[in-house]
């Protein structure tokens, strides 16, 4: 399944540019809401499926709207 990427940005003190590539699908692992996403220095795949997570901004309007918090 094709990802969506996003725009890169400038990491200076790598001197790299990082993009990401996502299929924006959000997880939950018991724990924690996440993304998976995959890291790319300059075009170079450098971490798979890097979990990031969502803002609690986010985990909470979520949990709102799945009628768990009032």
């Amino acid at each position: 399944m094709p990802g969506r990427r996003e725009d890169g940005q400038l990491i200076e003190e790598l001197g790299v540019i990082e993009t990401t590539e996502s299929d924006q699908i959000l997880r939950w692992d018991g724990d924690v809401v996440y993304i998976e996403q995959d890291i790319y220095h300059n075009g170079q795949l450098v971490h798979r499926k890097y979990r990031r997570r969502v803002t609690d901004d986010v985990a909470h309007a979520l949990l709102k709207q799945l009628g768990h918090v009032h």
